[in-house]
């Protein structure tokens, strides 16, 4: 463990922790916008600095290490000024320059953008806006990339490349600038790209975004934790409802998924549930007209448990076979073996899981 000070109170962290665990540590706070936990600091917005007792300039507290007997400072009216000065570089560079942009942006309501721009008071740059625009990439189904949003914080990389370990997303240099490189335009179908999405919920602004979210603004919803349907991994998921209909899907802090999700869960675990074409009750075929009719579950139930046994004791359990769905959670399908082998009395047990 190292010790140190941050604001006067004294804070253990373990070795390899950064200035910034430690001041999470200490229950101060410091604004970030690059800062993306799990993936390698980049420290490219500057917005995050702290004073060290003997530094002669602020450092960036997400990507320098913590060091014993360290002295830190996270509120100084000389932090407030650099903090600021980092963030007027940022938003010349970004749509804040028009005003109309964050009034239509997607974002608008959840961008960690304005939060940050809300605390430290900067409404609009004081340097020249960049000169130019560049087109917005949309050709893939489920994610567009606006460039002209973008401040370089490189977190959907990290995202990309760490996290999801897809390596599909980059940064690249032009003269001096960094750009991201994200396959979203044309010929997006010959990338490895699998429209996860994951880079989209870790872009701060309306650069990256998931295209649903154009019919929603996050202060119209509310959030349901729960379990993706897809698979037995078990990835958290919040369901964003608005007006009582599910809009969209966000991954969640689980064991299993570390708020990351695949584009199933993240664009094919919801949709269905107001699907005009979905059974919301058990159907058993009339014999006599051979068209399928509504039942009670009961009855539903209690025909398929009398024909299995009908089955069963006319040709034995051998005969018949369990299939298990790969969208059952662990429980369901270990539930449903136990059945299979006391019930039924068969050992002919399959699912579809490894496709």
């Amino acid at each position: 463990m190292i010790r140190l000070t941050v604001d006067g109170r004294t804070v253990e962290v373990p070795a390899g922790s950064t200035i910034l665990d430690a001041v999470n540590a200490a229950g101060a706070h410091v604004p970030t916008l690059c800062h993306l936990k799990g993936n390698s600091p980049v420290a490219s917005c500057r917005v995050c600095v702290v004073e060290v007792e003997g530094e002669p300039y602020p450092v960036p507290s997400c990507s320098t290490p913590a060091r014993a007997n360290m002295a830190v400072t996270t509120d100084s009216p000389q932090l407030l000024a650099w903090r600021r000065t980092a963030l007027d570089l940022i938003i010349a560079d970004h749509g804040l320059n028009s005003t109309n942009y964050c009034f239509s942006c997607e974002k608008n309501g959840a961008c960690e953008l304005q939060d940050v721009c809300r605390e430290l008071g900067v409404e609009s740059p004081s340097f020249p806006a960049r000169e130019g625009k560049e087109p917005v990439l949309d050709s893939n189904p489920f994610l567009s990339y606006n460039p002209n949003l973008c401040i370089r914080c490189q977190r959907c990389v990290g995202a990309c490349n760490e996290a999801a370990c897809n390596h599909t997303l980059r940064a690249s240099k032009h003269g001096l600038r960094t750009s991201i490189e994200a396959p979203f335009g044309e010929g997006w179908r010959q990338t490895d790209c699998e429209s996860c999405g994951n880079c989209a919920q870790a872009c701060p602004t309306g650069a990256l975004v998931v295209k649903r979210r154009e019919a929603y603004r996050s202060w119209e919803t509310e959030r349901v934790r729960t379990t993706c349907p897809h698979c037995g991994v078990g990835c958290q998921l919040d369901l964003v409802v608005r007006d009582g209909k599910i809009v969209d899907a966000e991954g969640a802090p689980g064991p299993s998924n570390r708020s990351l999700l695949c584009v199933k869960g993240r664009s094919g675990s919801f949709d269905f549930v107001s699907s005009e074409d979905r059974l919301t009750t058990p159907l058993v075929k009339n014999r006599e007209t051979g068209e399928f009719e509504p039942a009670t579950w009961d009855e539903a139930l209690d025909l398929v448990a009398r024909r299995f046994g009908e089955l069963k004791g006319q040709y034995g359990g051998e005969s018949l076979a369990a299939f298990a769905c790969s969208r059952s959670t662990n429980e369901d399908v270990y539930l449903f073996q136990k059945m299979a082998h006391v019930a039924l009395e068969t050992n002919n047990i399959d699912s579809c899981a490894r496709v």
